[in-house]
């Protein structure tokens, strides 16, 4: 079926979804950040990082900050700065006014969780054990960008398919899984494990290593627009594990033990990712500020609070021992579905096994201070809503 529908269709549509009670409607508003100038000596372990080390992040950043008001002519001297530990320091310290970022409530701790990108095993076609596919983005997928008209949507896009006369929310996750031939012809490439494909869902790309001996990059491209709902807070909620064995390697752990539930457990999650098929150079992917992402050194924020591409200093502890200090200047780079809030980041921990390893264990506290260009930054003792652009 043609994706060319009348306008009236359209905006039947955009009224029935912003209307109806209980479907889908906007979602609420998010309260900008409120940002509070400081010193460099306020933010813990500044003096202690590596910033040499963020520095290429950065740098990957200001291929977009480059073309903002404010950021011009301090990417173009990045360019040119010889990149030591001392004149990177200087280049900040001069440059930039970090600013401690405080959720609505007045708070200034949030969830600091990790991704990282995961490498399974595939096949063009499918065959045994390769039966698990991954889709493109399908040609009736509707999408409805409503920001134009009515900005304060902030970024949010209706997603649907037509049925006859009519425009409705598109397949969940359990349709999709139960009935293969709503997608036929819309698979990229099989996978082996559908658990593994699960977290490849929500880490948002991978590579995936064919029977072939080729290797190959699937990133995001597209989402069914269902909510995303956490299947570990369902297996919390039902007492399946603590609060303190809850990982993702712990959850592969439980599907290993609970065959005949894995796919009733995934289907509580409607959200479903669509992906694109991208070369494999051994780089990182992308993230969704059109960069590729740097292996601890980015971070997923909600861009509705951080600007995306500014530099973060963030503050917390390492997974695998909560009591070493984990404080350093990030990039951020990327966002995320359950990533919101104002002092809110999924943290970058790189390719493959070990990265997941220690990805799967990170959920703890921490705090954040964005650096802005002096020109954007509000002054000393003064406060102000986040600068978004």
């Amino acid at each position: 079926m043609s994706r060319t529908i009348s306008w009236f269709r359209v905006s039947l549509f955009i009224l029935i979804l912003l209307n109806l009670n209980g479907c889908l409607t906007a979602p609420p508003s998010v309260a900008p950040p409120t940002l509070t100038p400081v010193a460099w000596k306020d933010l813990p372990g500044w003096e202690e990082d590596s910033l040499s080390q963020a520095w290429p992040a950065f740098l990957q950043s200001c291929r977009v900050l480059k073309k903002r008001v404010g950021w011009q002519d301090l990417c173009g001297n990045a360019q040119e700065l010889a990149a030591n530990e001392v004149a990177i320091r200087n280049f900040f310290e001069t440059n930039f006014t970090p600013c401690r970022v405080t959720n609505k409530d007045g708070s200034d701790h949030g969830l600091i969780t990790g991704y990282y990108m995961p490498e399974l095993t595939g096949s063009r076609t499918p065959k045994e054990p390769f039966l698990y596919p991954l889709y493109k983005v399908p040609a009736d997928l509707l999408i409805v960008d409503l920001t134009r008209t009515y900005p304060d949507l902030d970024n949010f896009r209706l997603r649907g398919r037509v049925e006859g006369r009519k425009i409705i929310p598109y397949y969940t996750r359990k349709e999709i899984d139960s009935d293969h031939s709503l997608l036929a012809g819309n698979e990229l490439l099989w996978v082996d494990d559908p658990v593994d494909l699960f977290f490849l869902h929500i880490q948002g790309s991978g590579r995936i290593r064919l029977d072939s001996g080729e290797t190959v990059m699937v990133n995001y491209a597209d989402q069914n627009g269902h909510p995303f709902r956490s299947i570990g807070k369902l297996l919390l909620e039902r007492g399946e594990m603590s609060r303190d064995q809850m990982s993702m390697q712990n959850i592969k752990r439980w599907a290993q033990q609970n065959p005949d539930r894995v796919w009733s457990l995934l289907a509580e999650n409607p959200s479903y990712i669509f992906f694109r098929e991208t070369p494999d150079n051994g780089a990182p992917p992308p993230g969704a500020l059109g960069v590729r992402l740097t292996s601890e050194r980015s971070i997923a924020v909600d861009r509705r609070s951080i600007p995306l591409g500014a530099p973060v200093f963030l503050a917390t502890h390492r997974p695998e021992n909560l009591q070493t200090p984990l404080n350093r200047l990030m990039l951020a780079q990327d966002t995320g579905g359950a990533i919101r809030g104002a002092v809110r980041a999924d943290f970058f921990w790189g390719i493959g096994k070990q990265a997941g390893s220690i990805a799967g264990r990170m959920k703890q506290q921490g705090k954040m201070w964005v650096l802005l260009p002096k020109s954007l930054a509000p002054k000393m003792n003064e406060k102000t809503k986040s600068p978004l652009n």
